[in-house]
């Protein structure tokens, strides 16, 4: 059974950096395009950022220049750089997998989920 696991998660304060881990068993990443997402009580679950099988990335315009996509296809792991986080950056975040060999951050487009980690940032 294909089975996505967010770990990383936390409590931190404005300005300082976190990183997330999306880990996978029964099949490999690099066969993905993979995508981190975030929801927020009450609002949409949209689409941070995204790595395609050949290293593409993409990112929103919220977290462009602080967050930082990429992979690690020895240990089976894409990760999520957090940097400068902010309180708005406050979610629950996912990893998805996407069978598109583009970027591509329409949730819709993504068959597979885990369940999620969740990132406060308060002082």
């Amino acid at each position: 059974q294909v089975q996505l696991v967010e770990s990383g998660g936390g409590l931190v304060q404005p300005g300082v950096s976190m990183r997330l881990s999306c880990a996978a068993s029964a099949f490999r990443l690099d066969y993905y395009t993979i995508g981190w997402f975030r929801q927020a009580p009450g609002k949409e679950r949209e689409g941070v950022s995204c790595i395609t099988q050949t290293g593409s990335t993409s990112y929103a315009d919220s977290v462009k220049g602080r967050f930082t996509i990429s992979r690690d296809n020895a240990k089976n792991t894409v990760y999520l750089q957090m940097n400068s986080l902010k309180p708005e950056d406050t979610s629950l975040y996912y990893c998805a997998a996407s069978a598109s060999i583009f970027t591509t951050m329409n949730r819709k487009n993504y068959g597979y989920w885990g369940e999620g980690t969740q990132v406060t940032v308060s002082s």
